[in-house]
Formats: C-alpha cells, sequence, structure tokens
C-alpha cells in the first residue's frame, strides 16, 4: 500500500479544506477522490478489480468513508472514451456532487462525460493565482471554469473561453456555489484562437493569463488545434493581451512536451515578440509521483 497516501496526507488535506486529490497512481491506473466519492481509472479489468479491493483496504487506514465507487476505462484512443460507471453506492442518487478544494467550492458530474469536472492535479497552479491577488484573468479553454473562480475569490475580473457552452454553465454554477456574483465576468462561447485577436483588436489586456489547451481539439467549424503543433502561435497570440507585468501558465497533457520544452517554447515567443520574461514552476504537489500530473511552467513578463 505504499503507493497509496498515508492518513498524515489526509488530515493535511483536511486541515485546508481540501477533500478532492489523488489518492494512489499505478502504471495500469489510478484513483481519485472528490469529497465523499472515489473515481478508479483503470487500463485492465485486473487493474480496476484491484484497484478497487485496494482502495477499501485504504478506506480503512485512513479511516476515509467514501458513499460511492466510480470506475472509467482509459483506452488509447480519445474517441473511444466514457463517462464513469458507478460499481458501488446507491445508484438512484445524483450523479453531481461538489469537491472543496482550499475552501473553495467546484461541481463535480460523474454523467457529463469522460472528466468529472476538476482538474486536480493544477490545485497549486490555481493557488498560487489566489496568491497574486490579480485584477484580470483570462482564461483560455476554461472547461468548468475552476482558474476564474480562484481568481474572482482573490478579486479578478475574469473573461473565460471555451468552445463548449455548456462546460461554461457548468463554470457559472461554481460561481454560484461559492456565492460569487458574475456581473464582472464573462463567458465567451467560441475558439480562443479567434477571440484573442478580437480582445487584443479591442486592446484589452490581463493581469494573468490560463493556457491549458487539449492535446487536440476541433472548433464548430471543423479547425483543428494540436498542441504540439499550434501552441506557439497560441501563446504568441496570448502575448498580445498581456499586461507588461502578467503572468502566463503553460500547461499541458502532452506526453511528448515537458516542462523544458514548455520554456524552450516561451523563450522562442518572447524573442518573437520583443519581450522579457522569467518562468518557475509551482511546488509539486504531494499526492502525485513525479512526471505523472499536467507539465506546467509559469512564464513573468518584465
Amino acid at each position: 500500500m505504499s503507493e497509496w497516501i498515508d492518513a498524515a496526507q489526509v488530515q493535511a488535506f483536511e486541515a485546508e479544506e481540501t477533500n478532492a486529490y489523488r489518492v494512489c497512481t499505478f502504471p495500469d491506473g489510478w484513483v481519485d477522490r472528490y469529497g465523499s466519492d472515489a473515481l478508479v481509472s483503470y487500463k485492465t479489468p485486473i487493474a480496476q478489480e484491484r484497484l478497487t479491493t485496494e482502495l477499501f483496504l485504504w478506506s480503512l487506514a485512513v479511516n476515509f468513508k467514501f458513499t460511492r465507487v466510480f470506475a472509467r476505462f482509459l483506452p488509447k484512443q480519445n474517441a473511444e472514451r466514457e463517462a464513469p460507471k458507478l460499481v458501488v453506492g446507491d445508484a438512484t442518487t445524483s450523479l453531481q456532487s461538489t469537491a472543496l478544494e482550499r475552501g473553495l467550492q467546484y461541481g463535480v458530474d460523474f454523467a457529463a462525460g469522460y472528466s468529472v469536472g476538476l482538474f486536480v492535479d493544477q490545485r497549486n497552479n490555481r493557488s498560487f493565482v489566489r496568491q497574486l491577488r490579480p485584477k484580470t484573468l483570462l482564461n483560455c479553454f476554461a472547461y468548468t471554469c475552476a482558474f476564474s473562480v480562484a481568481a474572482a475569490d482573490a478579486g479578478a475580473k475574469t473573461v473565460s473561453v471555451d468552445l463548449s457552452k455548456k462546460s461554461l454553465a457548468r463554470g457559472r454554477e461554481n460561481f454560484a456555489l461559492n456565492a460569487q456574483p458574475t456581473d464582472d465576468h464573462s463567458f465567451i462561447a467560441d475558439d480562443v484562437m479567434e477571440v484573442l485577436p478580437r480582445l487584443a483588436r479591442k486592446e484589452q489586456k490581463f493581469d494573468v493569463i490560463i493556457l491549458d489547451p487539449p492535446t487536440f481539439s476541433r472548433s464548430h467549424s471543423g479547425k483543428p488545434f494540436q498542441v504540439e503543433e499550434h501552441f506557439e502561435k497560441l501563446l504568441l497570440l496570448a502575448l498580445e493581451v498581456a499586461e507588461r507585468d502578467a503572468r502566463i501558465l503553460l500547461s499541458t497533457n502532452c506526453t511528448t512536451l515537458n516542462e523544458k520544452g514548455l520554456e524552450v517554447m516561451g523563450r522562442f515567443c518572447l524573442k518573437a515578440s520583443r519581450r522579457a520574461g522569467g518562468f518557475h514552476s509551482e511546488t509539486p504537489l504531494p499526492d502525485y509521483p513525479r512526471g505523472v500530473a499536467a507539465r506546467t511552467v509559469w512564464l513573468t513578463l518584465r
């Protein structure tokens, strides 16, 4: 059970009002906690059975009483992804719930699709945004607007951009969960690559910009976005709307693009745009093995 987080780490999460985190990571699967629910992600049926069994043993060891266990298969092709399935618990209860991250609430929906609504490996980056207390934040590929909620908690006005109207609607619900009015916040259901030039023409500038694109996506018009091919252009467009001393998060789950690669790309874009800046990464997460979480680098302009 050494791969599972221990009772001391569970207590540390409780002390900081967090109940969404990675419980264990193996080569053939992992387990995440979202509030009182657990999500088992597996590559083989044998892995699912083993992880579910060990989850029960771990819960007894750390005194974690979960109400439901969901499981999802990890396919090789994104097109084969399916929503998690309930394997333990009451099937009549709502598949929507909430999770807590450092005092902020986020909606979780096990019926909405492959991803349930909160990427827990961005926890420290969201906390960094709160520490920065920006006046304005641009959240590109915003999904359910978790970064926007974190920035709004620190007093920022935010703009969240995503192709999916449903995801942005869930983002508005996340604002409501935290009693945050949306009067000073914009939600744009459109292609980020088209929105950024429009914002530049309007001379809008942002203190913090979040660039966490999917590895691959396709716009409503059929235009593809491939992170290895288009991330550089994305950053160049973002630099056009960045304040002089802005912070820009460069993040990806693409396995062929690591932190060093993000820095190299960032330095090239700085030179091309005649800007100056430096790079840093936030503290590694205690619940993720090295190299497992999203690759992230913060670019600080100067």
